[in-house]
């Protein structure tokens, strides 16, 4: 049986987890890693979208993260307490937790413990719905699991020894070492299989840029609205609610921009503060098109009171997968909802209701300016001596019409300026 089979065999209920959520804002920690209210409000959030009940809370402020137990063992015995006055089935920790640390808070807590890093990881497993995108979260379980299994299997480590009963001595280890090279065989073929993801996004994506087609991406927070800007711009029936994570797996739509031609516009999984690394890098499979898009459209929630610290977490992210350079328009999305929040102003700054449509004619003229600043659509006359234009009008621009005449050949496209120099003299 797999080790993930065997965990979920332990907490199969039909009633909802009771949990206590904990966080620590320590003043060794990075400002980024210190709990706060609202990232505890964020992890509640995170809690009911897993399928649990938050029953209370405890925010922990120290000097530094005591090294056994992280938040010290005064507070675990007051959790201990609240969980228990509130028959609570899990402890979930705002921090990432080492696997020492999590193993010794299980056995003093006598309760099942995760961090933040393994909640998420638990939403993804349940959103994934493409095998590209099961893959990748699947990949990132694994990596996740394989420095914890000490503490998964210290029950049976316990027996191994002369003192153990007989018939009990050693088969800890030999499961303990037995699962870790499944694991390690597990991740080995998910690379791989995510290897041959990339070489299969690289083919289509070097397809697109011989078809000269426009790559727009929209990234942003989770449940910033990414999904209903892209059912808005292109009258898709994404699915689209009020949840965090809503939307893992990437879509892509295609998009006519005004007069300028088609173009290509897809959604992306939402960012969150302290993402897991473990997601981030099995998710470059798909977060490094973010890399290639011609445009970035950073969806913002304008309505949250937290919407500096999401932009921070968003452009932090986006230089971190090497798309730091990459034309960005900025939409201030969910304006129709009332708020006290100042957004700010300037150019390629947008504010829009992805819900009721206010806005949306601004962000495609803004779209369009971005991508075809140095563009013209045109129509061209050429000999069919000169038919070699042709191919290079196919492979430097946008071809979006031929008609073959009687004496020459007649050809609507969209061509750049460098392109339009070399064809100027065939324009009608």
């Amino acid at each position: 049986m797999d080790i993930f089979d065997r965990l979920q065999d332990e907490r199969v209920s039909n009633e909802p987890e009771r949990a206590i959520i904990v966080g620590l804002a320590a003043d060794s920690m990075k400002i980024y890693d210190r709990s706060t209210n609202e990232s505890l409000d964020e992890l509640e959030a995170l809690l009911e979208t897993a399928g649990g009940t938050c029953l209370g809370r405890v925010l922990q402020n120290r000097k530094k993260p005591e090294p056994r137990t992280f938040i010290g063992d005064g507070k675990v015995k007051e959790v201990k307490e609240i969980a228990n006055a509130n028959d609570c089935t899990i402890v979930v920790f705002d921090n990432e937790l080492s696997p020492s640390q999590t193993k010794a808070l299980t056995e003093d807590l006598e309760l099942r413990v995760l961090d933040r890093s393994s909640l998420i990881l638990d939403i993804f497993a349940e959103r994934a719905r493409t095998r590209e995108g099961r893959l990748q979260v699947e990949l990132a379980q694994y990596n996740y699991l394989l420095p914890r299994l000490t503490g998964m299997w210290t029950h049976l480590v316990s027996q191994t020894g002369t003192s153990a009963p007989i018939g009990t001595r050693g088969p800890g280890e030999t499961q303990l070492e037995t699962d870790r090279r499944h694991i390690r065989r597990k991740i080995d073929k998910l690379k791989a299989e995510l290897n041959e993801v990339i070489r299969t996004r690289d083919t289509q994506r070097r397809l697109r840029e011989k078809n000269a087609v426009p790559v727009v991406a929209l990234v942003g927070y989770t449940n910033a609205g990414k999904s209903t800007l892209l059912n808005a711009l292109t009258g898709s029936d994404v699915q689209a609610e009020n949840r965090l994570f809503d939307t893992l797996d990437t879509t892509t739509r295609r998009l006519t921009v005004g007069d300028a031609g088609e173009i290509l516009i897809s959604d992306t999984v939402g960012f969150i503060r302290k993402l897991p690394h473990h997601l981030v890098n099995a998710f470059k499979a798909t977060l490094e098109e973010l890399k290639y898009a011609d445009l970035l459209i950073h969806v913002i929630d304008s309505s949250s009171s937290e919407w500096k610290e999401q932009v921070r977490v968003v452009d932090d992210l986006i230089i971190t997968l090497d798309a730091g350079a990459t034309p960005r328009i900025e939409a201030f999305n969910k304006c129709d909802v009332p708020s006290d929040n100042v957004i700010k102003h300037g150019e390629n700054i947008v504010e829009i209701s992805a819900k009721t449509g206010l806005g949306i004619d601004i962000l495609l003229k803004m779209i369009e300016d971005n991508l075809f600043a140095f563009s013209k659509k045109v129509t061209l006359r050429i000999t069919y001596d000169k038919a070699g234009l042709v191919e290079m009008l196919h492979r430097e621009g946008t071809v979006k019409d031929v008609r073959y005449l009687e004496d020459c050949i007649e050809i609507d496209a969209i061509v750049g300026s460098g392109l339009y120099g070399k064809v100027s003299e065939y324009v009608v």
